[in-house]
């Protein structure tokens, strides 16, 4: 199909100057989707020939909706009066949402540090674990994902480092759920354990209470903190405010992003627990973020807050999960064998398909059916299904039946594939 000469522009523009890599690989898979019109659930191509249904919402960035009236008409407000503030000086607009998170967090988790992305988010956290406690190890899950800054990155797997040089010392890994495994990885030298509540990029496994309970257990008893990146899994997702509090546990330091932005103004808070605040007595300025809590950007982040936070709000969510969960085993009955289990907590869903063939497939032939679904890339043979949390009840519908088209053209493609991989290996024999 012929592409509009305007839209052809912006690709040659893309390929030339920002990545020539991703408009290689869009091409290759017809998903050319340049995001033109946006409101609410919906995202509309620029030539206007194509719309989708976000499922993906850039892991919770957009969970009140694409250009939230509400969330714009706040930061029209702020710009009346507001920029982005000075870093150096203190601040009314951080001092109001800083003591908004302390409400609503529980007990001690007083102090917030703010920063622009969830991977500086998890950078401080790590720094202030390894001040706080003098140690230097940290260890994180294998699959887990916290960010492609610095000391973030170095908490994920290799699949994300090898291309910029070796990992830094001081980190390890191990399997997501596995208390015996941490047992032993644990010692005198570990500063901190670092999970998000539910690792969205491994497939959203949902752990077992007694599972993150013993963690919490095992850091206190080892002297070493638990940070929480509740990046993609708090502000509602799951049905509570914060998905820790399914689990009833305290973390030391909780790091949260993408979502506290409204999807208009980047910013990210590291929260922590008052005595780790004594790190930054001696100098405090020897931490800084130049646009970390923008004063415009923390106006927004209080909206979102407050919206978040209703349990109004909660509710809603926790009936279109149940309402999309019903839906999802409907879908799950016709396509049992290669559709085989639901992980859901609220709207936190991840759809584990056949196998790591699937999940890239259906994450194609979803586009087709007009649904923006993304397969998580550390365990591929899952889809991450993450709806706005303000969509309508008339959407699940919606999504039952494109994801069911989808998944009936899915199974078409994954045996065409299939066999035509047979028949090269038959070919080379």
């Amino acid at each position: 199909m012929q592409k509009s000469s305007s839209k052809q522009a912006i690709i040659e523009g893309f390929r030339s100057n920002v990545s020539s890599g991703k408009v290689a690989f869009f091409e290759k898979y017809q998903m050319d989707f340049i995001i033109g019109e946006r409101a609410a659930s919906r995202i509309t191509d620029i030539d206007g020939k194509k719309q989708l249904f976000n499922l993906h919402c850039n892991g919770g960035v957009f969970n009140l909706g694409h250009r939230n009236p509400e969330l714009i008409e706040v930061l029209k407000t702020a710009l009346e009066d507001l920029d982005i503030g000075n870093h150096h000086l203190m601040s009314k607009a951080r001092a109001e949402l800083a003591g908004m998170l302390a409400d609503l967090m529980p007990r001690d988790l007083n102090y917030t540090i703010f920063g622009v992305s969830g991977g500086e988010a998890v950078d401080v956290s790590i720094k202030v674990a390894r001040g706080y406690t003098g140690k230097s190890k940290i260890i994180s899950a294998k699959g887990g994902y916290h960010g492609h800054t610095g000391l973030a990155l170095a908490t994920g797997d290799e699949h994300y480092r090898k291309a910029f040089g070796q990992n830094p010392a001081g980190y390890a890994q191990v399997t997501f759920g596995d208390i015996e495994e941490l047992k032993l990885a644990m010692s005198q030298h570990t500063a901190a354990v670092i999970l998000e509540t539910i690792p969205a990029t491994l497939g959203m496994p949902i752990p077992e209470i007694e599972y993150l309970q013993a963690v919490r257990k095992l850091c206190h008893e080892r002297g070493a903190l638990l940070i929480l990146d509740e990046v993609q899994t708090g502000l509602g997702r799951t049905g509570k405010l914060w998905a820790f509090e399914h689990y009833d546990i305290l973390p030391d330091i909780v790091v949260l992003g993408k979502g506290l932005s409204g999807g208009l103004y980047p910013i990210a808070a590291t929260v922590i627990r008052e005595p780790l605040e004594k790190v930054f007595h001696p100098d405090p300025f020897i931490h800084i973020s130049t646009f970390g809590g923008a004063e415009i950007g923390c106006s927004v982040a209080k909206k979102v807050l407050e919206i978040s936070s209703s349990s109004d709000f909660l509710h809603h969510v926790n009936k279109l999960g149940d309402a999309l969960k019903k839906e999802l085993e409907s879908l799950q009955k016709k396509h049992r064998r290669f559709f085989p289990e639901i992980r859901q907590l609220g709207l936190m869903i991840g759809l584990k398909l056949q196998d790591e063939l699937s999940g890239p497939i259906l994450t194609k032939t979803a586009y087709e059916h007009d649904l923006l679904l993304v397969y998580a890339n550390n365990d591929q043979s899952v889809c991450q299904c993450l709806p706005p949390l303000i969509m309508e009840f008339e959407d699940i519908a919606y999504i039952g039946k494109q994801l069911k088209r989808a998944m009936t053209s899915a199974k078409r493609l994954r045996l065409m594939l299939k066999g035509a991989k047979l028949m090269n290996i038959k070919l080379k024999k």
